[in-house]
């Protein structure tokens, strides 16, 4: 008789629930954060993607907000790049954004690098420049910008003392845009901080090894400051540029909501505003949006396809 020796029973282990357990603290984790974003994501939906699908829309249509949007395709494109007051709007624009960004980034740097320097008084300093940024674009400093740049006010009769009789700069079609411009440049303080910040973290010693070996103030400007704030300057040229590319409020109030005279002040976003709750054209006014979203993607890109040219970073450099 043979005998068959029994193989010896494990015992099964008992499941864990410690990953179950894991995974449900995890799913209430997820779920409280939700709620909690749950205001922005409602907004988001509701006050920007909604709008702008809407918009898209409403860009191939005929719509003047009383009566149902009715199909026509690419007639609103059509018609406003044949329009000469879009072609106007465009001009202006352009010159805006030319004049205004290199001046106020400018004026930006060149303050930051006198604020970079340890001196008696500089948060005051610091607060007194950026202050500007915060209200510059209320309505009330349009109002007051506009009675700056009027006929036989603070402006006229300063350029008067110095031999320049042009009149208030806000009824000139030749002057009244650097009216605006200036109104940019004085909101300088944003940028400036964001170089201060820049200016901060280019190490010492290489302004110390530079200085033993010659290097004057512009050239160690050049050498060493320029190209170890250029992500910052990067940064700065992009954000301000887009924001150019925006300016509404300043044109509309300065220009008493003619952006005028003889549309010298009639900026893309004026002429948007005018199409499509002064006249009532929604469908154009949407084709309007769209073209500027399309154009200021492309500055975008052109801008992040250059930085590989002039920007220098830490990272690549190692």
């Amino acid at each position: 008789m043979t005998l068959v020796k029994e193989a010896p029973v494990r015992p099964v282990k008992e499941r864990s629930a410690a990953p179950d357990a894991g995974r449900r603290g995890r799913r209430r984790e997820n779920l409280a954060g939700y709620l909690f974003m749950s205001p922005w994501i409602a907004g988001f939906l509701l006050l920007t993607a909604g709008p702008m699908i809407a918009s898209l829309y409403y860009a191939f249509t005929s719509y003047n907000l009383f009566t149902p949007p009715q199909w026509v395709g690419l007639d609103n494109f059509t018609t406003m790049f044949q329009d000469p007051r879009w072609q106007k709007s465009v001009e202006v624009t352009l010159k805006y954004v030319v004049v205004a960004t290199p001046l106020k980034l400018l004026l930006a740097l060149g303050v930051a690098l006198l604020l970079a320097q340890n001196r008696r008084g500089q948060a005051l300093y610091r607060a007194a420049f950026y202050m500007p940024s915060l209200i510059g674009a209320s309505v009330s400093v349009g109002f007051v910008w506009r009675a700056l740049f009027s006929d036989d006010a603070v402006v006229d009769r300063t350029q008067k003392i110095f031999g320049l009789d042009v009149g208030g700069w806000i009824g000139n079609p030749d002057y009244v845009l650097y009216a605006l411009v200036a109104l940019s440049i004085w909101q300088f303080g944003a940028p400036m901080v964001i170089f201060l910040a820049g200016l901060k973290q280019v190490p010492q010693e290489l302004y110390e090894a530079a200085e033993m070996d010659g290097a004057g103030p512009f050239r160690r400007f050049w050498n060493i400051t320029l190209p170890m704030i250029s992500p910052v300057l990067f940064f700065n040229v992009l954000l301000e540029s887009i924001h150019a590319f925006q300016v509404f409020g300043s044109a509309y109030v300065v220009s008493d909501t003619r952006c005028g005279p003889a549309d010298a002040t009639l900026v893309y976003t004026c002429y948007l505003y005018q199409k499509g709750f002064k006249e009532s054209q929604m469908g154009f006014a949407s084709a309007m949006a769209w073209t500027l979203v399309i154009a200021v993607a492309l500055v975008t890109a052109v801008l992040f396809w250059s930085q590989k040219k002039w920007v220098h970073y830490e990272e690549a450099a190692k």
